[in-house]
């Protein structure tokens, strides 16, 4: 049972469009790399799991950016959390498939 559901999207301080793609291409490759469940979408990825390990993946989401060269980044971030549980991206998608 997941606790938290998150949907973040980063937006690079940068304008070069190919440079945008590799700095968010790294993101979600941490992302993938925390194991936790996830779904990139075409704005934004939705990560699955609990609230403390979340919250810590979207710090590490903001600082990959800068590290990557972004002189700064901004992210749009929505949290739902509720401690009986949230339904999870399969419970909300898998219908539509």
């Amino acid at each position: 049972m997941y606790t938290t559901s998150i949907a973040i999207q980063v937006l690079p301080d940068i304008t070069e469009m190919d440079k945008i793609c590799a700095i968010v291409d790294h993101v979600i490759e941490y992302i993938d790399s925390t194991g936790c469940n996830y779904m990139v979408g075409p704005f934004e990825t939705t990560i699955e799991g609990d609230f403390e390990t979340l919250m810590s993946i979207i710090k590490r989401c903001q600082e990959i950016p800068v590290e990557l060269g972004a002189p700064s980044t901004k992210s749009y971030v929505k949290i739902f959390h509720n401690p009986n549980g949230v339904l999870t991206i399969a419970e909300k998608t898998d219908k539509f498939k």
